[in-house]
C-alpha cells in the first residue's frame, strides 16, 4: 500500500530524512519508533505532502505522490492524526467530525451520517459529548476525537503521529485496543509511537528511527527481544 524509496527530505537546506526506504502491506500495523528529533514525524508530513520530498519517492497504492498536494492525497484515501491532536477547539465534537469527512460531501449525506456512528461505536463517549466543544474535551477524548475526524474520510492508510503522548495508561490501552479494532476492521495503520514497548505489543512489523536514518527494521516481535532496542527504548538493560 505505501512503499518508500530513499526518501530525503527537511526544512529548507536542513536535511532530516536521510534515504528512508521502507514499505507497509495492507492490513498491517506497522509502528515507527525513535528519540525525539529522529525525524519521525517529519516522515509522517512527508508522506502527507506537508513538507516536500526532496529526493526518492513515495509511492501510495503504486502512485508517486511527489507533486500531489495535501488534499488530494486524503481524497486518495491516506489520512493522518496529527501529534498533540489539533482538534478544532472553538468547534463542536460533531463539527469536528463532519469537517474530516469533507472528503464525503460531494456523495450522499448518509456516508457522513454513516462515518459518525462508526466512529461513535468506537468511542461512545463522543457521541455523549457530540454537542460540547472540543476545547473543553480531556487530553484522553481530544485524542479520540482527532482519531475520529480522520477515519471520517474513510482511508485505507490512517497514519498516528504519538497518540499516547500525555494520557493516563488507561486511556492509552484504550486507544490501542481501537487501533487494533481497525485492523481487524480492514485499515492499514502506520503508526509513529515514543511508547516502544506498547507500539510493538500491537504491531507486525517495526522500524527504528535514527537521526533522520533507518537503523532497524524487523518483526515486531523481534525487535522486542532486541538488546539494542531494549537498551534504548525499553528502559530495559541486558545482560
Amino acid at each position: 500500500m505505501l512503499r518508500i524509496r530513499n526518501l530525503e527530505a527537511g526544512y529548507g537546506k536542513l536535511r532530516v530524512l536521510k534515504r528512508i526506504s521502507m514499505h507497509v502491506d495492507p492490513g498491517e500495523i506497522v509502528t515507527i519508533i525513535g528519540a525525539n528529533g529522529a525525524g519521525k514525524t517529519t516522515l509522517l508530513h512527508t508522506i502527507t505532502g506537508l513538507v516536500k520530498i526532496g529526493s526518492g519517492e513515495v509511492l501510495f497504492k503504486g502512485n508517486n505522490l511527489q507533486r500531489v498536494p495535501p488534499a488530494k492525497i486524503v481524497f486518495a484515501g491516506c489520512s493522518l492524526v496529527p501529534e498533540g491532536r489539533q482538534v478544532f477547539s472553538t468547534m463542536t465534537v460533531q463539527e469536528n467530525l463532519v469537517l474530516g469527512g469533507y472528503v464525503l460531501t460531494k456523495r450522499d449525506k448518509k456516508d457522513i451520517i454513516h462515518e459518525m456512528d462508526h466512529v461513535f461505536e468506537l468511542f461512545p463517549v463522543l457521541k455523549e459529548r457530540k454537542k460540547q466543544l472540543a476545547g473543553t474535551l480531556s487530553g484522553g477524548e481530544q485524542q479520540m476525537l482527532a482519531m475520529g475526524r480522520a477515519l471520517m474520510a474513510r482511508p485505507s492508510l490512517i497514519m498516528m503521529d504519538e497518540p499516547s503522548t500525555g494520557l493516563a495508561p488507561l486511556i492509552v490501552k484504550s486507544i490501542f485496543r481501537v487501533i487494533l479494532r481497525l485492523r481487524e476492521e480492514g485499515n492499514t495503520v502506520l503508526l509513529v509511537e515514543q511508547n516502544a514497548k506498547a507500539a510493538l505489543g500491537i504491531a507486525d512489523r517495526g522500524y527504528v528511527l535514527e537521526t533522520g536514518k533507518i537503523i532497524l527494521q524487523g518483526a515486531a516481535e523481534d525487535l522486542l527481544e532486541n538488546r539494542d532496542v531494549q537498551r534504548a527504548y525499553l528502559g530495559r538493560e541486558t545482560e
